[in-house]
């Protein structure tokens, strides 16, 4: 069966984006940052040639994915191989870019001024349709930011802003000083969300479907831990060490369950996994990571997949709560 993209608008805006956004964390030069298990160039080319061939018109990078070389990369690719009119890209900021440089990182004046020039540059375009700040700088007046934010959306450099983890009280804090001001407003939130990790539906969640800020959750998938048995192991999480600190050993089960959904609808686990995500009232358009291609297949067969509600209390009931992570 041939699959269909599905598009929607970013929260309350007029910005139409596909269903599913292709994250780019995992292409960059593997000997730049510390991610040694992206791909490089012309590993990267062949996924973004494929997601654009499925009507996947959402690409998500950072400033500090393999420091640079993954805007580099991707906005390459995009200029070969699509109308800039077309696609969104979204970028961010607030991580460190030179070591040993006290401006290189955060969310000051200078910082935003000097890193959207710089993402600018790498991504080859005269603008970013969605600028996002990657975490909290608590350093930083969330005044001075959202300030600044405006100016480079003023300026033309940026068309809509978005932030990413943080705490819910320190969004609304931002959502508030940004309509204080008249500043501009967020428009987006890329936060950890996915069947291991659903704490943001305390505050976050019911907060961004209160403002009509669009959800965009980042690892939906958890890292790829809800696509295969437990204990398998891949490049990538035998030297990722943030993902190591996401999950527990008491996810078993939910991962167990996810395996026999899958098999009941006679789908992968991660068109299952994916699947709830995009049922969750408020999330637009979930970040999924693309190293092999049925990945890209998987993701967007998932929009088809209609969970029941029996399946759904399933696959929740084995969720304990926990700290929040991801962000701190």
């Amino acid at each position: 069966m041939v699959q269909v993209m599905e598009y929607t608008r970013l929260g309350t805006t007029g910005l139409e984006v596909s269903r599913i956004c292709l994250g780019c964390m995992s292409y960059g030069q593997p000997d730049r940052g510390t991610h040694p298990w992206s791909l490089n160039e012309a590993e990267s080319r062949p996924f973004i040639k494929q997601a654009l061939e499925a009507g996947i018109n959402f690409f998500d990078t950072a400033n500090v994915y393999s420091l640079g070389s993954s805007e580099e990369i991707v906005g390459t690719a995009l200029r070969d191989m699509a109308k800039r009119e077309e696609i969104v890209i979204a970028t961010k900021l607030c991580g460190n870019m030179r070591a040993g440089e006290r401006t290189a990182a955060g969310l000051s004046r200078k910082a935003v001024m000097t890193e959207i020039d710089a993402s600018l540059h790498r991504l080859g375009t005269d603008y970013v349709d969605l600028y996002q700040i990657h975490r909290w700088d608590r350093h930083t007046p969330i005044e001075e930011t959202m300030e600044a934010l405006h100016d480079v959306v003023k300026a033309g450099k940026v068309r809509y802003i978005g932030a990413s983890s943080m705490w819910a009280w320190q969004f609304a804090k931002a959502l508030f000083v940004a309509d204080q001001h008249g500043w501009t407003r967020f428009v987006s939130m890329q936060n950890h969300y996915n069947l291991l990790h659903r704490e943001e539906e305390r505050e976050m969640l019911p907060l961004c479907r209160d403002q009509g800020v669009g959800l965009i959750p980042w690892s939906p998938l958890a890292r790829g831990k809800l696509t295969r048995e437990w204990d398998a192991t891949t490049t990538r999480s035998e030297t990722d060490e943030f993902g190591a600190t996401l999950y527990l050993d008491s996810d078993r089960a939910i991962v167990d369950e996810v395996a026999t959904i899958a098999d009941e609808h006679g789908v992968s686990r991660a068109q299952v996994a994916l699947a709830w995500v995009l049922g969750t009232p408020g999330v637009d358009a979930p970040i999924i990571g693309a190293t092999k291609p049925h990945h890209i297949d998987d993701a967007v067969a998932a929009l088809d997949v209609e969970l029941t509600d029996d399946q759904i209390t399933r696959l929740e009931a084995g969720y304990t709560t926990r700290q929040p992570v991801g962000f701190r």
